[in-house]
């Protein structure tokens, strides 16, 4: 994991309805759900959902599956797991000052 994977993540997760959908997808697991599926439990139209997943897929926090002619969507918990991993992996460590303790 690098910052920039890191930041994609978690701009993908920095609108409402993206998030919405993956914590869906993460409640959906492990059988994902479908875009209609989706669509109906969350209340939005496919042209909206279809736009949203394709960030959450592009960010690698939602794969897709083609079964037969739907599509079943999961929820990328490995992925998400990583990010908060880089996110946390320097937790504590303290920072040292490029100032110095001269006053």
């Amino acid at each position: 994991m690098d910052s920039a994977h890191a930041a994609l993540a978690l701009s993908a997760l920095g609108h409402e309805a993206r998030l919405e959908i993956f914590r869906l997808l993460v409640r959906a697991e492990p059988e994902g759900l479908n875009i209609g599926e989706i669509g109906r439990l969350i209340g939005a139209p496919p042209s909206t959902l279809a736009h949203h997943l394709g960030a959450l897929v592009r960010a690698g926090l939602v794969s897709q599956e083609k079964v037969g002619r739907e599509v079943i969507n999961h929820a990328g918990t490995e992925a998400m797991r990583r990010v908060f991993a880089f996110v946390e992996e320097e937790c504590c460590r303290g920072v040292s000052s490029a100032r110095g303790d001269a006053a």
